[in-house]
């Protein structure tokens, strides 16, 4: 671990922190939140605060463990000989992906057999796009890093390229006005997304060590907070707009099966 001014150290703290607490928010207005929209949707709201419940918990216990690795000299933070647990942000995104994808899937008009091929496949692959880019996550050598960092972008196209076709198939059923959501919601995707490999990439840039650490973790952190309450808070705008359209009087399994 490098040696850290006071500047860089709290900018990491702050950053950690303030997802926290996004994430905690987001937690208590997905579960409020459930019963403003139909029935067939508040299964998605249970799904988007699942989502920022886990991400609160292991953001908790990264807040703990960089607490731990460095103590204050007077004049900059040096490491304690604690290791910063990079471990978490992998546990956390190896059941959060998949589960936004999940979330994603269910407010669409995909229903049967479709639905199920699709959560599957995409699962699939975000569990293998996570569990790829792990090993070059914590490996110091810039080779090794730059070949798990390859093979866990197969798996990520893969799942671009799947929510582009069948979302695009799926958007023409829609009403305009989630059109539009949904065209949002897919560049907020490719947007949040995109910040992790680039992230990712850091360490292979020759930068300062300190600064590298320190560009990663707040990275990671803008990253999850737009991936997960802000996407999630999209996720809720289509539910409320697709309960408001429901035609009232409807028996909710004509509702299940019209998509």
């Amino acid at each position: 671990m490098p040696t850290l001014t006071l500047g860089q150290y709290d900018l990491v703290y702050n950053a950690l922190s303030f997802t926290i607490a996004a994430m905690g928010a987001a937690f208590v207005f997905f579960l409020l939140a459930r019963n403003t929209v139909a029935d067939k949707y508040q299964r998605v709201m249970v799904i988007a605060a699942i989502i920022v419940g886990i991400a609160a918990y292991h953001y908790v216990r990264m807040f703990s463990s960089w607490s731990a690795a460095f103590t204050y000299s007077g004049s900059a933070y040096t490491p304690t000989g604690e290791l910063f647990n990079e471990a978490y942000r992998y546990a956390d995104w190896l059941l959060t992906v998949p589960l936004l994808l999940v979330e994603l899937i269910a407010v669409l008009h995909i229903t049967g057999q479709q639905r199920r091929g699709l959560i599957a496949r995409l699962v699939i692959a975000a569990a293998l796009m996570v569990g790829l880019g792990y090993p070059g996550e914590i490996s110091s050598d810039g080779a090794t890093r730059l070949v798990w960092g390859t093979l866990s972008t197969i798996p990520f196209i893969y799942i671009l390229f799947v929510l582009w076709r069948d979302l695009g198939v799926a958007m023409a059923r829609e009403s305009a006005e989630v059109r539009v959501l949904l065209r949002n919601l897919r560049l907020l995707l490719l947007a949040s997304w995109g910040v992790y490999p680039i992230a990712y990439l850091l360490p292979l840039l020759n930068l300062d060590p300190a600064l590298a650490l320190v560009a990663r973790q707040v990275g990671y952190s803008i990253a999850d907070i737009v991936a997960k309450p802000a996407y999630g808070l999209l996720i809720y705008a289509i539910a409320r707009i697709k309960t408001q359209q429901a035609p009232v009087g409807v028996p909710e399994e004509a509702l299940e099966a019209a998509g």
